[in-house]
């Protein structure tokens, strides 16, 4: 795809990339989607508009105008644009919201890291990194790794690696281990 081309729009069953970076360049509609996330999935309108309230205002329970502002914005704009790309299914009556069939689509943009953190990406990027330059270093006999042949650098990286991706895995709800665990 050259720069001049549009990025594809959505076919029906996925999110196109431009859809999803759309919804999560808004900060309420990110938090919506994190709380729905962390609280199983179900959530009422109100609680929403508490929560994300909270969060903008730094104030527990937060100013009652702050708390309506949120609750208009998400009723009238946010979750009707979610429930339309089915990230969530929002009913108006009910004041209810549900994650939706797309909503997995967006959970891979939206990796958590804290601040002065690393993403899983740089972690794992920095786990292979330090596999090749002791495995080299290693070879070269350097005095602390000459002892340990490139072999042995390499199983105790790949227990590191399987154990870092089984616990990336166990935190993430939306993993292929969870669905298979909870049909």
């Amino acid at each position: 795809m050259t720069e001049l081309e549009a990025a594809p729009e959505s076919d029906g069953e996925n999110l196109a990339a431009s859809e999803i970076h759309d919804v999560l360049r808004n900060d309420r509609r990110r938090l919506v989607l994190e709380r729905l996330r962390a609280d199983g999935g179900v959530e009422t309108v109100a609680d929403l508009a508490e929560r994300i309230g909270a969060i903008e205002s730094g104030e527990s329970p937060p100013p009652r105008n702050v708390r309506q502002s949120v609750y208009v914005s998400l009723h009238q704009t946010h979750l009707p644009k979610l429930d339309e790309l089915e990230i969530v299914e929002y009913d108006p009556d009910a004041k209810t919201v549900t994650l939706a069939e797309n909503a997995d689509d967006v959970a891979v943009y939206m990796e958590v890291v804290p601040q002065y953190g690393l993403s899983w990406a740089e972690y794992y990027l920095g786990l292979g990194v330090l596999g090749v330059l002791s495995s080299f270093a290693a070879s070269l006999g350097v005095p602390v790794l000459r002892s340990l042949s490139p072999g042995a650098i390499g199983a105790a990286l790949s227990l590191v690696l399987v154990g870092s991706a089984l616990y990336q895995l166990s935190e993430q709800e939306s993993s292929l281990w969870h669905r298979l665990r909870d049909t």
